[in-house]
């Protein structure tokens, strides 16, 4: 199957599933499933830390394992924190515009590297050959738009929601690069060492966008 095709088909289905763990989900099972979701990306990035060559000192190590699974942690919690202050819809709102963010960099990236001479204007070449301003735009566009279409669940003003659209699209793009450098850091391509994705990359590949950005949006809400 073409590549593109099987993230395509595979994100949908991991898409319909989220909704609809989300929707449904009693209060009570965010803070356990985003505990699961923290075991699973610690383990991860554990798992990446130890491929790092040359070895780092002892010190490091634990310094940089400390760091990483800190911000991990307080990234997915910030996700249940927000279900237990503010409901399930507002929730699925910030995974929303978080990770439609994601798409739209994607298909505006990759649309435009086909039409446009010469390809794309990379964004940061030295730490993520494949993100481009274009891509920026089209996480800009895409956040925004899922943005103003929740205003009538979120009752935001239309200010609000464009701030909330933008700071989501630029955080989540800034949790890609983050990835993105300590991928390159420990010398791998994708984060899929525990092999429980499916053409989407690893664990950290699928919530590096909503490490950081929920944390922030947690303090705007």
């Amino acid at each position: 199957m073409n590549p593109i095709l099987k993230r395509t088909l595979t994100g949908l289905a991991v898409g319909a599933a989220v909704i609809a763990a989300i929707l449904l989900a009693p209060r009570c099972a965010f803070l356990p499933a985003v505990s699961l979701l923290i075991a699973l990306a610690a383990a991860e990035y554990t798992a990446l830390l130890s491929k790092k060559e040359p070895r780092l000192g002892v010190s490091a190590l634990a310094l940089a394992w400390l760091v990483g699974v800190a911000v991990i942690a307080c990234g997915l919690w910030a996700l249940a924190e927000i279900a237990m202050r503010h409901g399930n819809v507002m929730l699925l709102y910030v995974v929303a515009i978080v990770k439609f963010s994601d798409v739209g960099g994607f298909a505006f990236g990759l649309a435009s590297a086909k039409l446009m001479d010469g390809g794309n204007h990379k964004l940061c070449p030295t730490v993520s050959p494949g993100k481009s301003w274009e891509g920026l735009f089209g996480s800009v566009v895409l956040s925004c738009a899922v943005s103003f279409a929740f205003m009538p669940a979120t009752h935001f003003a239309f200010g609000k929601a464009l701030a909330f659209g933008l700071v989501a699209a630029a955080l989540g793009t800034a949790g890609d690069l983050v990835e993105s450098k300590f991928k390159r850091w420990v010398g791998v391509k994708d984060s899929s060492t525990l092999k429980i994705t499916n053409g989407m990359g690893g664990v950290l590949d699928m919530l590096d966008s909503l490490v950081i950005a929920p944390a922030v949006l947690l303090l705007m809400t």
